[in-house]
């Protein structure tokens, strides 16, 4: 068995241990990792968008992590929260609202580690996209902002229910914010895992950051696999080399690249696959790129359907070339539309 099949371990065969099969046994079939849920059609990080996701054939849903001013994990894509929740039109917080330099970009807004977990916890969350998502925002204000937890609950109780495995793909987001503000979120992560009998390297979970100081700390207290993410552009390693991949290999157990880096776009078009996934296999790392999403304004002009940027467009084509290209899973805001191209 190859690394990279050690890292898949029991996953992919939803729940079926890859080492019973021995050293001659395939590789596993690509994972389908719901983005923020099936953030589609339900507004992103809520119970809803998980709950369809799993529903959809997702054998993932990803969590991004950020802390509360108590030192609660919750689940939003980032700690300023005016986009995904009603927090601008509640009063009782008018004076919360802050300007921030988070990251070297300054932020106006509202954020999670201004507020104890019972007062985010009295929000609802809403669609961030509603022009090109109209139809995930007639779901606004159903929904709460959940605990990581709350997550891991839902994902063991929907497995249980429907009979495979579903595990948990966290983002620790701006890690290196939150330690300046005494709220690190690597241990409190950790800890999580420890206490739901997580702390394993075959146990259904993902630990990824766009960050590789984190990734190496994180790495020091658990066992969990780790995920490099990188995006195009500017990156602390670069994964378009051997020698950058190799890096990557010795504090992580895969590489998480924008999807353009494994399939890019030639004159509004899909090319051919780059060497990225052949010299990430080889150094041993699995590779996950994200994100597939079906709108037009998401994808290549070639593989545009319809008129205007929310008309949903050939995503189907994207998928099977990430798949031919011998992805090992993929990010989709719509999990439907990714396991059916995989099969």
């Amino acid at each position: 068995m190859t690394r990279r099949q050690a890292v898949l371990g029991t996953l992919a065969a939803g729940g079926a241990s890859a080492s019973a099969a021995g050293a001659a046994s395939p590789a596993p079939r690509p994972l389908v990792i719901a983005h923020r849920g099936a953030s589609g059609e339900r507004p992103e990080h809520t119970l809803a968008a998980y709950r369809l996701a799993i529903a959809q054939g997702a054998d993932f849903i990803e969590p991004d992590l950020v802390a509360t001013k108590d030192g609660h994990l919750v689940v939003r894509h980032e700690n300023e929260i005016s986009g995904t929740t009603d927090v601008a039109a509640r009063p009782e917080f008018a004076a919360r609202k802050a300007e921030k330099v988070i990251d070297g970009e300054k932020v106006s807004g509202w954020f999670t580690e201004d507020f104890t977990l019972a007062e985010l916890k009295t929000l609802r969350a809403r669609e961030r996209l509603p022009a090109l998502r109209p139809g995930s925002a007639t779901f606004d204000g159903q929904e709460t902002i959940p605990t990581y937890q709350e997550v891991i609950d839902l994902a063991k109780a929907e497995g249980r229910r429907i009979g495979r495995t579903i595990g948990t793909y966290p983002e620790m987001k701006h890690p290196a914010w939150f330690a300046g503000l005494g709220l690190p979120l690597e241990a409190r992560l950790a800890d999580t895992l420890k206490a739901n009998d997580l702390d394993r390297r075959d146990a259904p979970v993902f630990v990824q950051c766009f960050e590789v100081e984190p990734l190496k700390a994180f790495a020091k207290i658990s066992k969990a696999r780790r995920v490099m993410l990188v995006a195009r552009g500017p990156a602390p390693v670069d994964v378009m080399t051997a020698a950058g991949l190799k890096a990557i290999a010795a504090f992580a157990d895969g590489v998480g690249p924008e999807w353009p880096l494994v399939v890019p776009i030639v004159d509004g078009a899909l090319g051919p696959p780059t060497r990225l996934v052949r010299d990430a296999h080889a150094a041993g790392l699995a590779v996950h790129p994200w994100t597939v999403r079906a709108e037009n304004a998401f994808l290549p002009k070639a593989l545009h359907r319809g008129t205007g940027p929310a008309a949903h467009g050939d995503a189907e084509a994207l998928l099977k070339a990430l798949y031919a290209a011998g992805v090992d899973g993929v990010f989709s805001d719509f999990p439907a539309a990714a396991a059916a191209a995989r099969t």
